[in-house]
């Protein structure tokens, strides 16, 4: 009935590990069990799920899985934190509040990530405001090579107007075309 059990708990965990874009590995330390309450609803408000998990029943889905290099942070008394979005920003500012909860690793978006390298990745701009900043320098640089090549054609006819406006000048006063009557008849 144990291997049953087991069983049961290890599709539990296959099922978040598929579902999940942001798997976190935490050290957990007791705590009361109205802070751990509370940590599960402020986690819960980005969508983030606490799970608890025993060593012996996530290693060996870990063993045959992408995330077998999380297998070495699974020594102690673990909890998994699983989100079906990126969300390490917000995970990081919840755990702030709480020291018996340490992060030691992640998986986001298939790559393996160590503590500073979340802290890193919740530091990045978000999705759209990358796409914006994109488009801007993307738009610049076409605004800028139409500018470039305007410049040409606008400075050539400034050059030929004046050319003219000089020759107009020097010419002085000229006799009317022929067939026009100049009034002296």
């Amino acid at each position: 009935q144990e291997d049953g059990h087991a069983r049961v708990l290890q599709r539990q965990v296959q099922e978040t590990l598929r579902c999940s874009r942001l798997l976190a590995v935490c050290q957990y330390n007791s705590m009361a069990d109205e802070d751990l309450v509370t940590l599960r609803r402020y986690l819960r408000k980005h969508n983030i799920h606490l799970h608890f998990v025993l060593n012996e029943v996530v290693r060996p889905v870990l063993e045959h899985s992408k995330y077998r290099n999380l297998l070495p942070l699974f020594v102690c008394r673990n909890v998994l934190l699983a989100s079906p979005e990126p969300r390490a920003r917000e995970m990081l500012r919840v755990l702030k509040g709480v020291p018996q909860v340490t992060l030691l690793g992640a998986c986001i978006d298939d790559t393996i990530l160590s503590r500073q390298g979340v802290e890193n990745f919740a530091r990045l701009p978000s999705l759209e405001v990358s796409q914006g900043q994109t488009v801007a320098a993307l738009s610049l640089l076409s605004s800028q090579t139409s500018s470039l090549l305007q410049q040409g054609p606008a400075h050539l006819t400034a050059l030929l107007d004046e050319h003219i406006r000089r020759l107009r000048d020097t010419e002085g006063p000229t006799e009317p075309p022929p067939g026009q009557n100049t009034g002296n008849h």
